[in-house]
């Protein structure tokens, strides 16, 4: 008897899980809709926590600046910390800055320097990691905490497994990404054999500006690739 009423007390409840696909398909429509009008652009991503006067917050302002001289827009989610940064050099750079921003109780919330007409808000994770690697030509990725790993294993994994067309991934800033690095070198590959050589070469190591512009110029130049989308 208990097994029957809490049964039928399961199958009684009622969700909306189904009307989500609607808001969900909102978002990707809304999301192409704009994206595919801004050019190409490099997506920066690093951690929302980083101040104005730490060196990789400057640094990335003057790396987006870079980006942005060479050519190609600046894309950020579009909250504080190396965001900011990101949105504030490609501003300052006056080349294109857009952000995809996503709904927090904590951290998130837009920066000023974001264009006006290129300020998109996310609710799903999800979608927002779509637009980045869809409208992306290449990932600089400083240093950041769990968010910024997901975005860059995401990326890492979808190139290795030939679910998108190779773009860089360039890490910024040795002395924060040594250690990941060598651990994915040394136990990933040697001690276990879990990826292959080649997957180390989809990651690029570096400390200055004039190096993720080499690097992106180089790739886009050898490859005679046009955007992505």
């Amino acid at each position: 008897m208990r097994k029957e009423l809490r049964h039928k007390g399961w199958n009684e409840i009622k969700t909306n899980d189904s009307w989500a696909i609607f808001k969900i398909m909102g978002e990707f429509v809304n999301g192409y809709e704009k994206l595919s009008k801004i050019g190409p652009c490099v997506s920066i991503f690093g951690s929302a926590r980083t101040k104005p006067d730490n060196k990789y917050y400057k640094q990335a302002e003057s790396i987006a600046k870079s980006i942005v001289e060479s050519g190609y827009g600046v894309i950020t989610g579009g909250g504080p910390g190396i965001m900011e940064a990101g949105n504030k050099g490609a501003h300052l750079g006056g080349g294109t800055s857009v952000g995809l921003n996503i709904d927090l109780p904590f951290e998130q919330h837009d920066n000023p320097y974001i264009d006006s007409d290129k300020s998109l808000d996310f609710d799903y994770f999800f979608v927002r990691k779509v637009m980045f690697v869809k409208y992306s030509q290449g990932f600089v990725v400083m240093p950041g905490g769990f968010g910024t790993l997901d975005e860059l294993f995401e990326a890492i994994t979808l190139i290795q497994t030939h679910k998108i067309e190779k773009f860089p991934i360039i890490l910024v800033g040795t002395e924060f990404w040594e250690g990941l690095f060598e651990w994915i070198k040394t136990t990933l590959l040697n001690k276990f054999g879990n990826i292959s050589a080649k997957d180390l070469d989809l990651i690029h190591l570096v400390d200055t500006d004039q190096e993720v512009i080499d690097i992106l110029n180089a790739f886009y130049k050898e490859s005679n690739l046009s955007p992505n989308f």
